[in-house]
């Protein structure tokens, strides 16, 4: 869960043998009037996509489950404000509806371009691989009246048919359940929920079916996609910004191989030779928190104590704390009770220990990179501003690093990024590359190289730059010139 009341990022929950045996990857994101992006001129919404185009190279980049072509990596390029920040801010923010409702602040966040966008509607889906079939998801919702006016949920068949799982007009409180939904038991129970939020502008179902729903998906297998397509979207949909901690190093704790993260961890020249986990005192770490987190967390440690007791499967649970200073492992197991640790790193000599807090910012930025390449299984992860911190080769190192472990994990990596290195065809295949500009209006379009005819032996950093294709600052001059 996500923690606002200090720098905390989240506190995760690790159990045994949790294991993503099918793939899970974003298909596609499609949003309109939000911040930025207005509408096309064809009035369509603005699209990125993870779907491979008819580039034939680097088919190791790709997953393929003979229906579709799925791309495991995206670089998004563009100017500063250009509008590739306000696409991962549009995905966190459906991301966030989703799970809490419309965040503080979103009565402003129409496309302003247009004033009649105040009162129009915002429009947010996703499309996502899971469970081996493929489902859209999305909303429709007018911001500056805090007002839901449509909900749907659809699976998506490869002859281009719709099923319909769930859907809802608001406005006018008509709603239909699909007929997986329909038989006797399970319908009548969703009918009520369904009935009771019909015209309420102030709820999305998906939420909604995802509180204190358990028992209901343990009785009808049938209704389960709406508890799965919450769930990816929640624990999946890892989206991440420059001021924030990526990872909570969870993959530290739970490494079985210490001296291949060592390696890993060593191969990106952080000077990290060994790690160490290290005891902390639990009244330490907690009476260094406000007295509100305090609470919270001791509540969290006695419902999980009291959920390992009546689960004979769970051994071991662990409360990861992670700032960005330090983090925290708070471990609960049957054998040894409540243990609170943290991790110390060494360079070169081993009893000469350093925290967290002494590290370099690269080599911070590092060790967060590391959970998406040795624990990120089963996750889409969006990265904003990847090169934050980093050595322009490190960059490229991560990347290259990245697509060789992607090969034969279910992952997929989405990043903003400045870095031109890696504009690359000996890296990147052309419809991995996409672009973010910005035109007068102040209105953002996101595109493919893809919709380019370039070369593969082009240099294609440099035609980047030059601005042949969008995506670059176009500069005045700052101080008037004197003639002479």
């Amino acid at each position: 869960m996500n923690i606002v009341l200090t720098k905390v990022k989240k506190i995760t929950y690790i159990k045994e043998n949790e294991i993503m045996e099918e793939y899970s990857m974003l298909i596609r994101f499609n949003v309109k009037n939000f911040l930025s992006f207005d509408r096309r001129e064809d009035g369509k919404t603005e699209e990125f996509s993870m779907i491979s185009g008819k580039v034939r190279n680097k088919k190791e980049h790709i997953y393929d489950d003979g229906k579709m072509k799925l791309l495991k990596f995206a670089a998004i390029y563009g100017a500063n404000a250009a509008g590739k920040s306000n696409l991962v801010k549009a995905m966190d923010f459906m991301r966030h509806t989703v799970i809490k409702g419309l965040p503080d602040g979103h009565t402003e966040r129409y496309c302003k371009i247009e004033p009649s966008n105040q009162d129009e509607a915002s429009y947010f889906e996703l499309e996502i691989l899971l469970n081996n079939k493929y489902y859209a998801y999305g909303f429709e919702v007018i911001l500056s009246q805090s007002k839901f006016i449509a909900e749907w949920l659809i699976e998506l068949n490869a002859d281009n048919s719709e099923k319909v799982i769930f859907q809802r007009d608001i406005m006018t409180g008509k709603y239909e359940l699909g007929k997986d939904l329909r038989h006797k038991g399970l319908y009548e129970k969703i009918d009520v929920y369904a009935s009771d939020v019909s015209d309420d502008t102030s709820v999305l179902f998906l939420n909604l079916m995802n509180q204190n729903k358990k028992n209901l998906y343990n009785e009808f297998d049938d209704a389960a996609i709406i508890r799965d397509v919450f769930l990816w979207i929640k624990e999946q949909f890892d989206i991440n910004y420059p001021d924030q901690p990526i990872s909570d190093y969870s993959y530290l704790a739970k490494a079985k191989d210490v001296q291949e993260v060592c390696r890993v961890i060593s191969a990106f020249g952080t000077g990290i030779t060994d790690f160490k986990m290290v005891d902390v005192p639990v009244e330490k770490v907690l009476g260094e928190l406000p007295q509100k987190l305090q609470k919270r967390i001791i509540s969290d440690i006695e419902q999980k104590q009291a959920e390992m007791r009546g689960n004979e499967k769970i051994s071991e649970i662990a409360l990861v704390m992670r700032s960005n200073t330090n983090f925290f492992i708070i471990t609960l197991s049957e054998e040894d009770g409540i243990k609170c640790q943290t991790i110390e790193f060494s360079h070169g000599e081993k009893d000469v220990l350093f925290q967290l807090s002494e590290e370099s910012d690269g080599t911070v930025r590092v060790l967060d990179l590391l959970e998406i390449l040795l624990a990120g299984e089963g996750k889409t992860y969006v990265i904003d501003e990847l090169d934050r911190c980093l050595h322009p080769s490190l960059t490229y190192k991560f990347v290259e690093t990245f697509l060789q472990v992607a090969e034969e994990r279910n992952i997929q990596l989405i990043v903003t990024t400045h870095e031109s290195r890696l504009l690359d065809f000996e890296l990147l295949r052309r419809d991995e590359i996409w672009f973010v500009n910005k035109n007068k209006l102040g209105k953002s379009d996101v595109y493919s190289l893809e919709e380019y005819n370039a070369r593969f032996d082009q240099k294609i950093d440099k035609a980047y730059l030059e601005g042949r294709y969008g995506g670059v600052p176009i500069f005045s001059t700052v101080f008037p010139v004197k003639e002479e």
